[in-house]
């Protein structure tokens, strides 16, 4: 691979994390006078719970030296495919869609619910591209993408 094409994917790496982060903030401020007010609803309470239940146990079965916010893998990085993993490819990117439907209800508006969309999106080209790259990364990953769904067990 080109030094200019590593760029470029580096680049667009950069780019999606960014508008990740961007978007949770986002929804972190359309959710903040609810939240302060006091006005959170049990709902809520689960989704936000249910992520970061996801989330720990995902941490347990993918350590942080081998975890990377950037789609690329890490050098040296282990393909992982217990615990969540064994349904899940990307078990992170599941808590984060959870803990944005908690932020985008407790807002309660449809701007928030379209952050929550574009989030989605952003989280489905962020996979693709890592999916792409962790195929070139580990071979063995080709078949587990065949026994394991994106985001969704059973389904998606």
């Amino acid at each position: 691979m080109s030094l200019f094409q590593e760029y470029r994917r580096q680049l667009g790496g950069s780019l999606l994390v960014l508008l990740q982060f961007g978007l949770l903030l986002w929804l972190a401020v359309m959710a903040a006078p609810q939240f302060l007010q006091g006005r959170v609803a049990i709902t809520c309470w689960l989704l936000a719970l249910l992520s970061g239940a996801l989330a720990g146990w995902t941490l347990l079965h993918n350590r942080l030296g081998n975890f990377n916010i950037h789609p690329a893998p890490k050098s040296g990085g282990v393909l992982v495919t217990s615990g969540p993993y064994r349904w899940l490819r990307h078990p992170m990117y599941g808590a984060v869609l959870l803990a944005a439907a908690a932020l985008a209800l407790l807002s309660g508006s449809l701007s928030a619910w379209l952050a929550w969309g574009a989030l989605a999106l952003v989280l489905w080209v962020k996979a693709h591209l890592e999916e792409h790259w962790l195929r070139e990364h580990h071979p063995a990953y080709a078949d587990y993408c065949k026994k394991s769904k994106r985001f969704l067990p059973w389904l998606l």
